[in-house]
């Protein structure tokens, strides 16, 4: 795999970060090993941290990211744990792509955990997406249980079928496998927005329970497809 330099890299991701209006560029700092982006700094709220790593997945050329961002709540935006968790509550009873009835959190010094059972493992990621945005809160840990059940082979033969239609027909390069409802994804994509693409489809799939992304994001590839589709 060919890596794109780190300087060149780094200017993407702070070019992402700038460009992204939800976050303040001048708050987070980045620095760049081998592909790998370390984001670090402080902002005041759990929704902007998120989105700093939304942002610079976008960037050509990154590989992971380890998010080393602090959430410091200004005094004005604090809210107490009680009123945290009732906002929670609200977010998931308003929101109709979860179970909320089967879902309960647990406030700390505005730290959620969410812990119960949900059908699909899509519902695990809605049900984290519906409660990071609200105010106060600084982090989520989502303990969400997947408890339908299904053949580890016919999960995995959804999925390549799923894969062939929604990752540009490349899916022979990547290596899928299915432990117990764990789908571990292995290989190489061109970009983040094909390996979100990819995760979306697999979080779909029934009988997921987890997904373990090990997919890297090499642009160099298109340069490889064309060379062999000529």
């Amino acid at each position: 795999m060919t890596c794109k330099p780190d300087e060149e890299i780094k200017g993407a991701v702070e070019f992402q970060l700038g460009w992204d209006s939800r976050i303040d560029q001048n708050e987070i700092g980045v620095a760049v090993r081998r592909g790998v982006v370390t984001l670090t700094g402080t902002v005041d709220s759990y929704a902007k941290k998120l989105a700093a790593q939304q942002a610079s997945h976008r960037a050509a050329g990154v590989l992971d990211i380890v998010n080393e961002i602090e959430v410091k709540v200004p005094g004005d935006r604090e809210r107490s744990d009680e009123d945290i968790a009732r906002a929670a509550r609200h977010a998931l009873e308003w929101n109709v792509l979860v179970p909320s009835e089967k879902i309960h959190t647990t406030v700390m010094n505005g730290w959620i955990t969410l812990d119960g059972d949900v059908g699909y493992y899509r519902e695990r990621l809605d049900a984290e997406y519906a409660i990071a945005s609200l105010q106060g809160v600084r982090g989520v840990t989502n303990r969400l249980q997947v408890r339908s059940a299904i053949d580890p082979e016919r999960v995995k033969f959804l999925i390549e079928d799923v894969l062939e239609l929604r990752a540009d027909r490349r899916a022979h390069r990547m290596r899928i496998d299915v432990d117990g409802g764990v789908v571990t994804l292995t290989g190489t994509v061109n970009t983040w927005e094909e390996k979100k693409a990819i995760l979306g489809a697999v979080s779909h799939a029934p009988g997921v329970r987890d997904v373990r992304d090990c997919l890297t994001v090499d642009p160099y590839n298109m340069h490889l497809d064309a060379t062999l589709a000529g």
